[in-house]
């Protein structure tokens, strides 16, 4: 009895790892979840010291493959090649981080919304900033020709452009400045990292949310990735993969859903 009390187990257990193959799943290779990535876009992807891939969307990717009972294989590319390699089948999805936007979403086919970024305004601590509108007549740092110079504008703040957003947060460390519009997730990383003194506004002044991109011909395998990405997120092993990184976790309260 005890013999076949473990060969059951055993067998159960084959099929608890191996749920990718019973739903058919449309990988490239079985048993393999194949992922793009660019592997130098911190915090998203990026090197360790001794040379692994670690980022917000790398520990997402593997957890998801994981979940799917998926070997996990990152293949590293360049941005502008995403697509391109993703059309020909070099690899199941792209995990860089890309904006879902009705344009790519005719192109692709999307996962759920993984995580909601967009512009916040950073300050210092003690800063009397506490909402968007409270920048008007203040000096604002923002990168060079980009959205964040319209809407400082826009908000009634006295601009200084940088070429690196780096220089516009140490200006702010400094008190040159009283606030910088950027990325959010960009944002709370840099703070995050190198302990900076500096908070962000709590309201956004832009949204974006971010996507996986698959192939139009893989629907199975977005079905099975939204629900192991809904699962994370309900558990909280979502949260535990993404707040140690930029302190607080940036999935989307109401995430943009599949176009099948």
């Amino acid at each position: 009895m005890k013999l076949f009390a473990s060969m059951a187990a055993a067998l159960v257990a084959a099929f608890m790892i191996q749920p990718a193959a019973a739903q058919e799943l449309e990988l490239i290779k079985p048993g393999q979840l194949s992922a793009a990535t660019e592997g130098t876009y911190p915090p998203f992807s990026m090197r360790t010291p001794d040379g692994q891939l670690d980022g917000l969307e790398i520990r997402v990717a593997k957890e998801i493959a994981r979940r799917l009972g998926l070997e996990y294989v990152p293949v590293v590319i360049k941005w502008e090649s995403l697509l391109v390699g993703l059309m020909s089948d070099q690899y199941d999805f792209a995990s860089a981080a890309m904006d879902i936007t009705p344009e790519r979403q005719k192109q692709v086919l999307f996962a759920d919304g993984w995580l909601e970024s967009g512009g916040r305004i950073v300050t210092q601590k003690d800063s009397p900033i506490k909402k968007p509108a409270d920048v008007k007549g203040k000096t604002v740092g923002v990168l060079v020709a980009t959205t964040w110079q319209k809407i400082a504008e826009g908000l009634g703040a006295s601009v200084k452009t940088y070429k690196a957003e780096s220089d516009a947060i140490q200006d702010l460390v400094n008190g040159n400045i009283d606030a910088v519009i950027t990325d959010s997730i960009a944002a709370a990383y840099a703070i995050q990292a190198s302990k900076l003194p500096l908070v962000m506004v709590d309201e956004y002044v832009s949204h974006v949310q971010k996507g996986f991109p698959f192939k139009k011909d893989k629907p199975n395998l977005v079905r099975a990735v939204n629900k192991a990405l809904a699962d994370m997120i309900a558990d909280g092993t979502y949260a535990k993969l993404t707040e140690p990184l930029v302190g607080y976790s940036p999935a989307p309260k109401e995430p943009i859903r599949s176009q099948f």
